[in-house]
């Protein structure tokens, strides 16, 4: 045993200081440093070898030899679209967000799929007892003789459950609550979550055992959670929601096996997390009619053409400074376009208050839809409703030129699919697109171009 001594850690980017202090001197995070016991264990000889276990050597690239996996397939088609095809033998995924918006529902839901599927699972509960999984198994109707639940926070023990048992996929629920014997740090810490993180690691590459890690986030961050762990495994998943909507969506933001920005759309029911084949049509279906402020875009998320309804809300403001409100989209991307449309249209909107939303709950981070924002914007500042069969595309400049986006064929054949008849996209755009049957293709130069097509 060696000598111990006590060191502060920051939880936000694992900083150490010999003693404690308010601030973090690397990040500048108040309040985040922690007191942690380490212990001096005398270097041993022995390197870690390579992740199979045997010594490793140095090979040319032409020697390798790559075989084709065969992917788990959870039959969850939004969370195999999001893995890319399926769970890959051997990898190590991450799935944060926040507490209570159903990330042990879908990782409960998932691996009893895949228990019926034939594969052996190993479900790993640190928060909760066998009991507490049982009544939740049976209100999502997760029955399956395949799944196995095992409630421990002991790393070693976990381990060595899953040498015993061999599953194809091993599930820990949290990590913030697992913690290794050869560390005196309290579980959560962050030498705890990395420690448990790497030997799970090297555990998965050297098995072919599939580890799914969930792990919390807080508003404020200051557990240590994905942030800390994005380096070290395969794929990392945000589950990601408003409490008020019962819309869900899984968002790949890391995959060593597949795309990354692949969204995938639930549902929150009481039976648990139902999948939304067709999210364009839900989105939509409670647009309003005839409304001035309200304008459909088209988003791509990864792979997948989103139409979505944008709304905008002028009026005039009561106080010295108008209030600039967004929910859904970028609050300086807002601000930046309403300069934009103040001074290259002539929109006077310096004394009015301006609320934008994205209707649905979902979030929206790419500049192609900017012309949307815009369009309705200058919509409800002059209260005349756009045409409810247009989509309109584009991002914009602070010359207030109208720029190409990608995927702009793909995001009108989205729209004509349900049915709209008009498509306001870039010039640029226009010019390489073939002609398309039953959708009307309107190019832009200019956000006073577009405002003259639209109104």
């Amino acid at each position: 045993m060696g000598k111990e001594r006590t060191i502060f850690i920051c939880q936000k980017c694992g900083s150490q200081a010999p003693r404690w202090l308010g601030r973090c001197p690397d990040c500048g995070e108040w309040g985040s440093l922690v007191e942690e016991r380490i212990s001096q264990a005398p270097l041993s000889p022995v390197g870690l070898g390579s992740i199979g276990g045997k010594p490793a050597k140095p090979l040319s690239i032409t020697e390798i030899e790559t075989t084709g996996e065969d992917r788990m397939k959870t039959q969850m088609n939004e969370f195999d679209r999001v893995l890319g095809g399926g769970f890959v033998p051997g990898s190590i995924v991450l799935v944060g967000g926040d507490p209570g918006i159903g990330k042990s529902t879908l990782i409960l839901q998932s691996l009893d799929r895949l228990a019926r599927g034939g594969f052996p699972i190993l479900y790993v509960t640190g928060e909760e007892s066998l009991r507490q999984v049982k009544m939740r198994a049976e209100r999502l109707g997760a029955g399956s003789a395949g799944l196995h639940i095992l409630a421990e926070t002991c790393l070693e023990r976990i381990i060595e459950a899953g040498e015993k048992m061999n599953p194809k996929v091993i599930a820990v629920d949290s990590i913030q609550t697992v913690f290794s014997e050869s560390l005196t740090s309290a579980p959560g810490s962050l030498s705890q979550v990395r420690e448990v993180a790497g030997r799970l690691m090297y555990f998965s590459k050297a098995s072919g055992i599939t580890s799914l890690i969930v792990g919390h986030v807080t508003k404020e961050g200051a557990i240590a959670g994905p942030k800390a762990l994005e380096h070290i495994v395969d794929a990392v998943l945000y589950f990601e929601g408003d409490r008020g909507h019962a819309y869900r969506i899984l968002r790949s933001v890391k995959n060593r096996f597949g795309s990354v920005s692949e969204i995938g759309v639930f549902e929150m029911r009481e039976d648990g997390l139902q999948e939304i084949v067709n999210p364009s049509e839900l989105f939509l279906s409670e647009r309003p009619k005839g409304s001035s402020g309200s304008v459909v875009v088209s988003s791509v998320e990864g792979s997948r053409p989103l139409l979505v309804e944008l709304q905008a809300l002028v009026c005039p403001t009561a106080f010295g400074l108008p209030r600039r409100t967004s929910i859904g989209v970028d609050y300086n991307r807002v601000s930046l376009l309403v300069a934009v449309l103040e001074k290259k249209v002539g929109l006077h909107l310096s004394d009015k208050d301006i609320f934008v939303n994205v209707a649905g709950g979902i979030s929206i981070d790419e500049p192609a839809v900017d012309l949307g924002v815009i369009s309705a914007v200058a919509s409800s500042s002059m209260d005349k409703p756009i045409d409810p069969h247009t989509i309109i595309i584009g991002e914009v400049g602070l010359g207030g030129e109208v720029r190409a986006v990608r995927f702009a064929e793909t995001r009108a054949k989205e729209g004509a699919r349900l049915g709209f008849t008009r498509c306001l996209l870039p010039e640029g755009n226009r010019k390489k697109m073939k002609p398309m049957e039953g959708m009307e293709i309107a190019g832009v130069a200019t956000i006073s171009n577009a405002l003259e097509l639209i109104f």
